[in-house]
């Protein structure tokens, strides 16, 4: 009889303590994450990277590779990878999200919608809008169903969409799902909550596209002061804002305001990102067509040089945008008597364009 009541004492503490080691590590993947998502939050994307991956080992390893919280990981990742324009890494890793959410939550779950909507948004960015619409508007329908219609969430399904139908050209049906949204989030998170800066931003870059600069502007001015004020003066949002401002002014040829905003972009952004990400890139390319529209050529030259090698090796030699900067180089070594030089570019952006996405 003692010899059983030790035995079961003996297991009872072997489970405790697997149980306790399981807590543990649970409590290191809950850290984790907090810290993935506090440096995302301030655009350290490449410390967020290391520690999101540290995230996804310890919770495969501790709650199995088909538990939520894996697919939580896996979510986060993903979104990094987008962030950095990384496509290919991060579409297997959304993909396999939603998949471990829809069985283990159910499809209607709202982290089912959080997957959709983040897939969505991957489509989005690479123009690939057929797949897009459909995952963000099955995303929007179980968060309205599951949230309420008044709730953040909903506001992110309806800024996705929006961005959908916008860099379609679809205006129309772009600016009550941009309208709407902003709506909820000055109710919801307040008025100087990042998230109504990022509506206000898009409202205000729908309108530029469409030449209302009058509308655009104030729109573009009060989204960079919330950045500001809420994410500080050197953070890659403020960068993203001055961008789009200064871009709105140089397109109304109003460069002496807009080169000081384009500059001050390009520094946050090499400050805060990697040498080789994409967004230093557009900055660059923006600060050289201001050069070049000038006729500033010997300006110009060496930021498009340098946006392309960007563009190139961090996201390939066949995206769209390169399309755009080669098309750029080309005429600016027309205008320099380098007109070979303009045919091989002309041809490169030429076979860019003709490639079926």
């Amino acid at each position: 009889m003692m010899k059983t009541s030790v035995i079961v004492f003996l297991s009872l503490f072997l489970s405790f303590g697997a149980v306790t080691s399981t807590h543990a590590k649970g409590i290191k993947w809950e850290a984790l994450n907090e810290e993935v998502l506090f440096l995302s939050q301030r655009g350290q994307y490449d410390r967020a990277m290391v520690m999101g991956k540290q995230a996804l080992e310890v919770a495969e390893k501790t709650f199995g590779p088909n538990h939520p919280h894996v697919a939580t990981s896996m979510n986060t990742l993903a979104e990094l990878y987008r962030f950095q324009r990384q496509y290919a890494q991060a579409e297997p890793l959304s993909k396999r999200s939603l998949a471990i959410r829809e069985k283990a939550l159910g499809p209607h779950h709202p982290h089912v919608a959080t997957s959709l909507n983040n897939l969505a948004d991957l489509y989005r960015v690479q123009r690939q809008y057929a797949q897009a619409e459909p995952l963000g508007k099955r995303a929007l329908a179980i968060r309205e169903k599951a949230l309420g219609l008044d709730h953040p969430d909903v506001a992110t399904s309806l800024n996705t969409l929006a961005m959908m139908y916008h860099f379609q050209g679809q205006y129309g049906q772009a600016e009550p799902f941009y309208q709407r949204a902003l709506e909820i989030r000055e109710k919801a998170l307040g008025p100087d909550h990042p998230d109504v800066a990022t509506s206000l931003n898009n409202l205000a870059m729908m309108y530029y596209f469409q030449r209302q600069y009058t509308q655009a502007e104030p729109l573009g001015k009060r989204a960079l002061e919330i950045r500001e004020k809420a994410l500080g003066p050197d953070h890659p949002d403020v960068a993203t804002s001055l961008n789009n401002l200064s871009e709105l002014y140089r397109f109304q040829r109003q460069y002496t305001q807009a080169e000081p905003l384009g500059k001050r972009a390009l520094a946050i952004r090499e400050k805060a990102l990697s040498p080789d990400h994409p967004d230093l890139a557009t900055s660059l390319n923006n600060l050289a067509m201001m050069y070049h529209f000038q006729g500033q050529y010997g300006q110009a030259e060496p930021f498009y040089e340098r946006a392309l090698a960007i563009i190139e090796k961090a996201i390939g030699p066949d995206y769209p945008d390169l399309a755009t900067t080669l098309e750029n180089m080309a005429v600016l070594y027309a205008k320099t008597g380098r007109k070979e030089m303009a045919k091989e570019f002309e041809k490169r952006a030429a076979d860019i364009s003709a490639i079926k996405r």
